[in-house]
């Protein structure tokens, strides 16, 4: 999966049109970023990338591609 699948997968996770999400956005500013979308997000890792992304990595995430750079296949 590169960089574009991964934000298409975002996009569905937390109900915004595809290709709304580019990756500077604030995790702040989306308003289904909450526990729920934390937990699928966590799944969405493992499940595509058999990775495991504990909720202290998640806490110190604040856009969209800190989420991105938490996963070693789709760092830049």
């Amino acid at each position: 999966m590169d960089r574009q699948t991964f934000l298409h997968h975002l996009d569905e996770l937390l109900e915004v049109p595809t290709g709304t999400l580019k990756g500077p956005e604030a995790l702040s500013s989306l308003e289904n970023w909450n526990s729920i979308a934390v937990v699928s997000y966590i799944a969405m890792v493992d499940e595509h990338y058999e990775h495991s992304i504990s909720p202290r990595q998640l806490g110190n995430c604040k856009t969209v591609d800190d989420l991105l750079n938490l996963v070693p296949a789709l760092k830049n």
